[in-house]
């Protein structure tokens, strides 16, 4: 959406504002989430739910924030507050949540954070998920007191442990051959919400196929995919004749089935706010082999600090995927250790720090 269609989609609320006929709203906060059922649609979710088992209806998701006055708006993405930033109702008080982004990462990239940045005066809260991005906020000039590191939260009722039944099962029906390696990778790597034939290469699409196709000639390997536009990953496999499924789930609940199929996680990332796979992976009881980008130096440390490698090293990526497949004593400490890492990213847990760190604060000075 072009600026000036934001500008033309908030403009009738805007003024039904100004003259005092706006409806008030339903929930004291909104978090606003895409209209893809993705990531961002998740995490949204599962923290309203916790905020409103503390504070029942006092939060609700929503896709439209121009439609809202007097309350705390929560963008669950920093280019989401960006674009909506300047037609929204002043009687508003905002939070946004950025994941990742470095100026590195290129022209475009450098010209969004300095945006970002030059914004934060108007919001309360900026939310980060790791200390990679929390110490940069700092160093670009957040003040600390606005800046709240949170974990991003994931279900570890929903994904935890499976049973070697479960994992059988799971690879019969994925039509996964049992004496494979399979390797798993669940994210959007690819540029817009087609086919994702084009890289987006700061989620390491290139790494992830380059480690694979090493991997390959050492074992034979298998590659399980779910997330959007992975168009790019799937032709270049298809170039090395490795195979591989891609299952894009929808629905959030269907995807501990997936990992119940996997032997290793692979997070491949230049750069990272989480990612979300790595913790969902560690739930589920699956070694995960990761870049140092994101959560994943929080999480992985002691001895698993051994399956982190640099961000862009595809030779050092697949390097640490044979050496946790060829050593079972490895295998199991990695398991064991992060399923104790992911404890406090539980959403209740999470929920509750969002209410403590963010809202709660906000709440209590709109009511003084």
């Amino acid at each position: 959406m072009s600026a000036l269609k934001y500008r033309l989609a908030a403009a009738p609320f805007r003024m039904l504002d100004r003259v005092g006929w706006l409806p008030p709203p339903v929930a004291k906060i909104e978090y606003i989430v895409e209209r893809i059922a993705w990531s961002i649609a998740w995490d949204g979710q599962y923290i309203c739910n916790g905020v409103n088992r503390i504070e029942p209806n006092t939060m609700a998701v929503s896709t439209r924030p121009e439609r809202f006055a007097n309350c705390i708006v929560h963008f669950g993405s920093h280019y989401q507050w960006l674009s909506w930033r300047d037609v929204l109702s002043p009687s508003n008080r905002y939070v946004a949540t950025f994941y990742h982004g470095k100026r590195e990462d290129g022209d475009r990239e450098a010209r969004v954070i300095d945006a970002f940045v030059a914004s934060a005066e108007k919001l309360e809260k900026v939310v980060t998920a790791c200390g990679i991005v929390h110490d940069r906020l700092l160093q670009w000039g957040v003040p600390a007191h606005k800046i709240a590191r949170i974990p991003i939260p994931i279900d570890v009722t929903l994904f935890k442990p499976v049973s070697p039944e479960a994992r059988t099962a799971a690879r019969r029906r994925f039509g996964i051959p049992e004496d494979t390696l399979v390797v798993g990778s669940f994210q959007k790597d690819g540029n817009g919400w087609g086919e994702g034939r084009e890289p987006k290469l700061i989620k390491g699409p290139d790494v992830l196929v380059d480690a694979v196709a090493r991997v390959h000639r050492e074992q034979p390997v298998f590659v399980a995919l779910s997330g959007p536009a992975r168009g790019y990953v799937k032709a270049r496999l298809d170039q090395h004749a490795i195979p591989y499924v891609h299952i894009y789930e929808s629905d959030y609940r269907k995807l501990p089935e997936l990992y119940a199929a996997l032997d290793i996680y692979i997070n491949p990332s230049r750069e990272e706010g989480g990612p979300k796979g790595i913790l969902e992976a560690m739930a589920s009881g699956i070694p995960v082999v990761s870049t140092e980008v994101g959560m994943a130096p929080d999480l992985m440390t002691g001895i698993a600090v051994r399956a982190l490698v640099p961000p862009g090293n595809a030779i050092a990526l697949a390097n640490a995927v044979l050496d946790v497949a060829a050593n079972a004593d490895f295998r199991s400490q990695l398991i064991v250790h992060g399923h104790k890492a992911v404890v406090d990213c539980d959403w209740p847990v999470v929920a509750a720090e969002y209410y403590e760190l963010v809202y709660r604060p906000l709440l209590q000075t709109r009511s003084a």
